[in-house]
């Protein structure tokens, strides 16, 4: 997969100013946003017409991006558990830290976090240099956008960038579990 560098750059600079994009992720495209920025989070929550309480998950291209997010006393072995399944289309539920912003967690037990193996996703938080909100492209009831036209199509403007591309070939929405417990929050 080619990625186009200057489109990355562009959404670096867009997510720095506080702005919402839309990117490819391995299902579906994302709607993303510097999780450290409540208003560019209520933002993504307006898009998708989405409860805070629910909460939303990050996406990071490493653990380094991630690992300030979860509980100092998480027990190693959900760490090795998740970080055998990444960089990959698993998201895992962990205890969240004191870094994990209220907007971000919303009503939750933990904070929900994913090592993309996407390789757009992944550039966007490499550059970035941070981990990135990341929830499907769709407002409540209606499928994700699986294609640049139609992302545009749903959200058109009222994003502030789109980086193009492919999704890649997961079919479904990434799966979720609790890391302590190991319980399938989705499948």
């Amino acid at each position: 997969m080619v990625i186009d560098a200057a489109s990355i750059e562009h959404a670096v600079q867009v997510l720095r100013r506080g702005g919402v994009i839309g990117y490819p992720t391995e299902a579906v495209f994302g709607l993303g946003c510097d999780p450290q920025n409540a208003i560019a989070v209520q933002r993504v929550l307006d898009l998708k017409q989405r409860d805070a309480d629910q909460g939303l998950l990050l996406i990071a291209a490493d653990f380094a991006q991630i690992a300030a997010y979860i509980a100092a006393d998480c027990p190693s072995s959900a760490l090795e558990l998740a970080q055998a399944s990444w960089p990959g289309p698993h998201t895992w539920v962990f205890p969240a830290s004191e870094r994990a912003p209220t907007w971000i967690v919303g009503n939750q037990r933990g904070i929900a976090l994913r090592v993309t193996a996407h390789p757009v996703a992944s550039a966007i938080c490499r550059a970035f240099e941070s981990p990135l909100v990341s929830t499907s492209a769709n407002r409540h009831g209606v499928d994700p956008a699986r294609t640049t036209s139609e992302i545009e199509h749903e959200f058109g403007t009222l994003l502030d960038a789109i980086v193009a591309g492919d999704v890649g070939e997961a079919t479904n929405p990434t799966t979720i579990r609790d890391a302590i417990s190991g319980e399938w929050l989705r499948r």
